[in-house]
This record gives C-alpha cells, sequence and structure tokens, in this order.
C-alpha cells in the first residue's frame, strides 16, 4: 500500500471514528466474503462494518482522541462503526457471533470510553430505546394516575366526612 493510500485510509477511519456514536471491534478469521456481507446486511443503518489494517486503525483512533483500543487490535480486525442504535448494533453483532462462532467480539467504545467483550454484551442485553422508552412513560402516567386518584379522593373523602358529622349529630339531637 503506497504511502498517499494509507493517509486516505487513515482519515477515512478517523472520520468514521469521529462520526460514529461507537465502535465495536471483532475478530473476523475464518468467514466467508457471504458471511461478512451478510453480517453488514444484518446491522443495516446501525453500523458501518470495515476491515481495516490494525496500524492504520490505531493511528486513525489515536488522532480522533479515541483511546484504550490497542491492546484490542491484534490479529485480523473489523470494526463496526455505529452512526444508529448502539443497543441493536451490538445486538446483531451478538446475534451473528452465536449463529457464526468465527466472530468474536473483542470490545470496543462508547462515550469516550473502552469497553471490553462482556460489556458489549451487555449492552446487546438491554431492551430497545423504544421498549425503554414506552416503559417510562408508563411509569410517568402510572404515577400521574396514582396522583389524580388522591386529588380526586380528597372532596370525595371530606364529603364524606361531612355526611358522617351531619348524621351523627342528627342522632344526637342537635
Amino acid at each position: 500500500m503506497a504511502r498517499a493510500d494509507k493517509a486516505t485510509a487513515v482519515a477515512e477511519l478517523k472520520s468514521e471514528f469521529e462520526g460514529s456514536s461507537a465502535a465495536v471491534l471483532t475478530e473476523y478469521r475464518g468467514l466467508t466474503v457471504a458471511q461478512l456481507k451478510e453480517l453488514r446486511k444484518s446491522l443495516g443503518g446501525n453500523a458501518k462494518f470495515a476491515v481495516a489494517k490494525n496500524t492504520l486503525t490505531k493511528i486513525a483512533a489515536n488522532e480522533a482522541g479515541v483511546t484504550g483500543l490497542d491492546s484490542l487490535l491484534v490479529g485480523p480486525t473489523a470494526v463496526a462503526f455505529v452512526t444508529g442504535d448502539v443497543v441493536e448494533a451490538a445486538k446483531g453483532l451478538r446475534d451473528f457471533a452465536k449463529a457464526n462462532p468465527l466472530l468474536v467480539i473483542k470490545g470496543g467504545f462508547m462515550e469516550g470510553k473502552a469497553l471490553d467483550a462482556a460489556e458489549i454484551t451487555k449492552l446487546a442485553d438491554l431492551e430497545s430505546r423504544e421498549v425503554l422508552l414506552a416503559k417510562l412513560a408508563g411509569a410517568m402516567k402510572a404515577k400521574q394516575s396514582a396522583a389524580a386518584a388522591v386529588f380526586a379522593a380528597l372532596p370525595t373523602n371530606m364529603a364524606q366526612l361531612a355526611d358522617a358529622l351531619r348524621a351523627k349529630r342528627a342522632e344526637a339531637g342537635e
């Protein structure tokens, strides 16, 4: 690879690191081109899966301010640059790795922090963003419904108390 080609590749990788919300490093040794194509398709719009040389990836990551990946850049490495939902991309990679054991998740980077493979798996185990937002909305609605019930009960209880007091006075002959 000529020096100009390397500089171009580093610039492209740097822009990918800067433009993505997360990056997941994988080892793809033994996967066929068809399997890699299937993986790219399964990631859809959430991530871009790219194979790059480790030294160029290290340089690009350092230039983009991404640290902590140097120890992961050993052996054949491919990077999934996540631009969409990080959880969905992690699920896609995890599911593909279960079906194709030759894909090994090494670790990654998200929000300024290096992640190991176990943390990527924990991300994949999270529910989707839509489900979490729906649960939050449901919890907020439940709290509002409970508050509304308390506020509605106050006048009712006051009316019942006044009626009981009136009935007691009527019994006493007042």
